[in-house]
């Protein structure tokens, strides 16, 4: 252990803490901004420069570890003047029009400077313009940029797709596209794992608001909105809701007091996924002789850019069912409108509200679109831009009460609304699969060790007499030691989970930033509640999915359903990290 003194208060820490730690352990908060545990602590913004005793330079809290004996002091003079000069001076080179900021409100650069009560910066403004393709679905202001380093470091230390890089030198340092690329020609996955660790305004998602506002007033119109499981767990976030109230029948209240027409459960569609993946993988299972192994979920477009960017050879290893939201899509434009409405699919315009930022290019994907509209899915929002939405249209959850999502496309399975955490579409296709193979359901968590937040996750089961190898990976850095094992040798499984964010779609780019905080592993614990509660907990037992194959899609892998629900992952371009 060692013993310091950190503002005249005695500190005892275990050796290597540093000096940021260890001020937090007598109640001293040293502000931060670059700042991210075992992820960026480089003390590159010096904002959480601290004076020594006997020491003529300051130093960065974050990275300068303890030593016995030393004492600190967080707020002398000279370290309170230095670092209002860091902050002052960083914001001369920052676009500091807060008011048209999505991050407005919920930016730590702005937070900081209010506590260090900066009120005026004294040097002159100059900051780099932006140049960027303002229709691809993640928007970068290099205006906004701090080059505090967190959007690089999460890319190459999480994701392992080094898509950000320093660029330029001297007073023109900046932070841009690797190898000076466009991002249109860059292997992004699009998870958005930068935006969410952006502490500014820098990185965000394109704005789609707008689009769902426009049809929403359109008379012409009939608008549909589905909404993903993993939302359910975070939108009060956004919107300082408490958890008691932040209900999934509030949410889909609220929906409904946007002024569209139906409001249904994604849910829906995962199960509907779960019927088509499952069997696909059971037919697969049956001819292993006709495939490569193992064959690999399909629901995360994050992920499918990603092994189509890194390891194109692989792609047939793809489930074709499309994901939830593309499932959803066609059903509504197909089914839908020809069964339940009796109205041309043209006529219904379907939004997507998701915890995730690839899903805005999911929906663009040209050979995607199966049902006689042109789109299946006309627009996807993220968590962040619903509750933005919602506060925009003066739509106050505190005073809308909760009603049901609209039939029949809103009742979902227990199965259904783990989809959302890490481990969820493993699980839910094993009950599934076991009754298949069984005749009978298992009993509903007899496949819970696939839970759990860690990167990758490894099971031996047996259903039938029939031995089974599955693995789940989230985070695409903790997917490529898992592919390299599998390629080597090393490692060999029947059926692979991957989920481009860690944690899943609940930690997914398109949630509500916590600075500082990871919170899939809360949010993905709230879905499992919810499954609990659920009477239904197999995707096969879900009476609207019985329905829709009795009525229109016949069985799981018919002609029909391969038209609908299935796509061919090969006919569409992604550029090479490679």
């Amino acid at each position: 252990m060692v013993n310091l003194t950190i503002d005249n208060k005695k500190a005892c820490v275990p050796e290597g803490t540093t000096i940021l730690e260890a001020a937090k352990t007598v109640g001293i908060k040293i502000p931060t901004l670059c700042f991210l545990k075992d992820l960026n602590e480089i003390g590159a913004c010096r904002v959480c420069c601290v004076e020594l005793k006997g020491k003529d330079t300051l130093v960065a809290s974050c990275n300068t570890k303890v030593e016995e004996g030393m004492e600190v002091y967080t707020s002398s003079e000279k370290a309170q003047y230095a670092r209002r000069m860091n902050l002052q001076f960083i914001l001369s080179q920052h676009d500091f029009r807060c008011a048209g900021c999505q991050r407005n409100g919920n930016c730590s650069l702005q937070k900081v400077c209010e506590e260090m009560n900066i009120n005026e910066v004294p040097f002159e403004q100059s900051y780099d313009p932006s140049d960027w393709d303002l229709r691809f679905p993640l928007i970068r202001n290099a205006g906004k940029c701090i080059k505090c380093m967190r959007c690089v470091q999460v890319c190459d230390k999480v994701q392992s797709l080094r898509v950000w890089d320093i660029v330029n030198t001297g007073q023109r340092t900046n932070v841009g596209v690797s190898g000076m690329r466009k991002i249109n020609d860059a292997n992004c996955s699009l998870c958005g794992q930068c935006i969410t660790h952006c502490p500014t305004g820098a990185l965000r998602e394109r704005d789609d608001v707008r689009k769902v506002l426009d049809a929403i007033h359109d008379p012409k119109k009939i608008v549909v909105v589905q909404i993903a499981p993993a939302v359910r767990a975070a939108w009060g976030d956004g919107l300082g809701l408490p958890p008691e109230m932040a209900t999934e029948k509030r949410m889909a209240a609220c929906v409904r007091a946007l002024g569209v027409d139906y409001v249904f459960d994604t849910n829906f569609s995962a199960d509907l996924t779960i019927m088509e993946e499952a069997n696909e993988f059971l037919e697969r299972f049956t001819h292993r002789d006709e495939y490569d192994w193992p064959m690999y979920t399909s629901c995360c477009p994050g992920w499918v850019r990603f092994l189509k960017s890194e390891y194109p050879e692989m792609t047939g290893q793809l489930s074709s069912a499309k994901s939830p939201q593309q499932m959803f899509g066609a059903v509504a434009k197909s089914y839908f409108a020809e069964k339940v409405l009796d109205v041309d699919p043209k006529e219904i315009y379907c939004v997507s509200i998701m915890p995730c930022t690839a899903k805005k290019a999911e929906c663009d994907i040209p050979n995607i679109n199966d049902s006689e509209a042109d789109k299946d899915v006309d627009v996807v929002l993220t968590t962040r831009e619903f509750d933005r939405l919602l506060r925009s249209q003066l739509v106050n959850p505190f005073i809308v009460e909760e009603e049901e999502f609209d039939s029949p496309l809103g009742t979902g399975t227990g199965a259904a609304v783990i989809f959302g955490a890490t481990g969820g579409v493993m699980e839910a296709a094993l009950r599934t699969a076991y009754f298949a193979l069984t005749g009978s359901n298992p009993k509903p968590d007899l496949f819970k060790m696939v839970r759990g937040l860690e990167g990758i996750k490894e099971a031996s089961l047996e259903i039938a007499g029939i031995p089974l190898k599955v693995a789940v990976s989230s985070g695409l850095g903790n997917t490529r030691k898992l592919i390299e094992r599998i390629k080597k040798g090393e490692a060999e499984y029947d059926f692979v989970e991957v989920m481009a964010c860690p944690g899943g779609c609940s930690g997914g780019g398109g949630q509500p930033i916590s600075d500082g905080e990871e919170l899939a592993g809360e949010r993905g614990e709230k879905l499992y509640v919810l499954d609990k509660k659920n009477p239904l907990r197999f995707s096969h037992e879900n009476p609207s999915i019985v329905a829709l194959y009795d009525e229109y899609l016949e069985k799981p892998l018919s002609h029909r359903a391969h038209e609908l629900l299935h796509t061919d992952h090969f006919g569409w371009y992604m550029p090479s990290g490679k």
